[in-house]
């Protein structure tokens, strides 16, 4: 019998991550041993959740760089209303798709794509919540960061949640007002909020 998605073959080669809170809670993901994929820990993942923590409920969130997808399903564990997860390697797409189908997520789909191209090509819609996690290596946070902002991809308000290099300060789009930082060993994770058009952010 075939399968659409074969997943990734169990072994010492496949990495996991569980889902640390919400109604998928301790629910574990696979993904790829790519070099390229690093994802979020648990610890600061569950972090960057208790800062948004009010805002995930029913939010539309993007995934921009989804690698294991953990970020974007750990938004839907925890009621967010629809999440896109866009992520070019084709292995760790299928990867993020099997485990859509597998726990019967509705609000969700996973686009096979670089993340440039995704942002040219696909009509924008605002989000409430985008995670940009590009590969530290590819230079793409601060060009993201541009085309999110000058593309309408971002609702007034919007979160964004970032991760660099520790010692990295990269330009963000005037409007983006830090609102939380934390680092782990190497990595920094900040959370950004949009101020709406003419005002001030809180």
């Amino acid at each position: 019998m075939s399968r659409p998605s074969p997943p990734v073959r169990r072994g010492a080669s496949v990495r996991t991550l569980r889902i640390i809170g919400g109604f998928w809670r301790g629910r574990r993901l696979r993904f790829p041993p790519t070099p390229e994929i690093r994802p979020t820990p648990d610890r600061v993942r569950e972090t960057l959740f208790n800062w948004i923590a009010a805002r995930v409920p029913d939010a539309r969130c993007l995934d921009l760089f989804a690698g294991s997808g953990a970020l974007g399903l750990e938004a839907l564990s925890r009621g967010a209303a629809r999440v896109i997860f866009v992520e070019r390697d084709p292995a760790a797409a299928r990867e993020i798709a099997a485990r859509l189908a597998e726990w019967g997520a509705r609000a969700a789909s996973v686009e096979q794509t670089d993340a440039r191209e995704f942002l040219e090509r696909v009509p924008a819609a605002p989000f409430d919540i985008v995670f940009l996690d590009p590969p530290f290596a590819s230079m793409l946070l601060e060009e993201s960061a541009a085309r999110l902002e000058q593309g309408g991809w971002l609702s007034s308000g919007a979160l964004m949640y970032l991760e660099c290099p520790a010692a990295a300060a990269p330009r963000l789009p005037e409007g983006w007002t830090p609102v939380k930082s934390k680092r782990a060993g190497e990595v920094g994770y900040h959370l950004y909020s949009r101020a709406a058009r003419g005002t001030h952010s809180e």
